[in-house]
């Protein structure tokens, strides 16, 4: 669940004459998308699709099998849905992001599950997504990679110091197994248990505390009057 979480990234420098080609071909895409055009469909799918699942669905929906299965169910409700859409000077990737919020949605209230993101988070984004005013792309990958990294930060900061090294080491910086286990000064199976215990714990700290209550609280605070695992 939380290795699927992305990192932000640096956001490339695009200079506003691209953009507004960039986005004069888009609302021409658009136009022939609405007109029935099922390859310019496909063009703008094609396009977003891959920012969708990795800063959208993937952190939320914690898993890429879902995750794959909510932008298959996106894909079809933009293209049963598109002649909706109105075209505004941000291009179309706000409104496919706010239907992918919705089909998200919906997945998470069936599943139940403890995730980064629960129902009721997700369901305020889309009451936000319906009133704020749309943002391009980039800052919007940028602003869903940030609020992910912020609750698992905040998360982090609950648990025990060495569970916290044991998740940033192997799971959110990707490090080998036997790397990690060696730097730990344990064998590959204790480090087994170890992170095992420590997935556990996160997954507590993200159903106990909200992102302001995670925010408030200090690692240093937390830690004290703790049993080393």
């Amino acid at each position: 669940m939380i290795s699927a979480l992305p990192w932000p990234t640096l956001l490339p420098v695009v200079s506003s004459a691209d953009r507004d080609v960039s986005l004069e071909e888009e609302r021409l895409l658009v136009a022939r998308a609405q007109a029935g055009d099922r390859a310019a469909v496909g063009e703008l799918l094609h396009r977003h699709g891959p920012g969708l699942y990795r800063s959208v669905l993937l952190p939320r929906l914690g898993s890429q099998a879902a995750a794959e299965d909510a932008l298959a169910e996106t894909y079809a409700k933009v293209v049963e849905r598109i002649d909706r859409f109105t075209w505004q000077n941000v291009g179309f990737y706000p409104w496919l992001r706010t239907v992918a919020l919705r089909v998200a949605l919906d997945q998470l209230r069936a599943r139940k599950r403890v995730l980064v993101w629960e129902a009721d988070d997700v369901a305020r984004e889309v009451d936000a997504a319906s009133t704020a005013t749309p943002v391009e792309q980039a800052l919007s990958d940028r602003r869903d990679r940030e609020a992910s990294r912020a609750r698992v930060e905040a998360a982090l900061a609950r648990i025990h110091p060495r569970y916290a090294s044991v998740i940033r080491m192997r799971v959110l910086e990707e490090r080998p197994r036997e790397d990690v286990a060696r730097e730990l000064e344990v064998s590959p199976a204790t480090f087994d248990v170890l992170l095992h215990r420590a997935v556990a714990a996160l997954k507590k700290a993200l159903t106990e505390a909200s992102p302001a209550d995670a925010r408030s609280t200090t690692p240093t605070t937390k830690a004290q009057g703790r049993r080393s695992p």
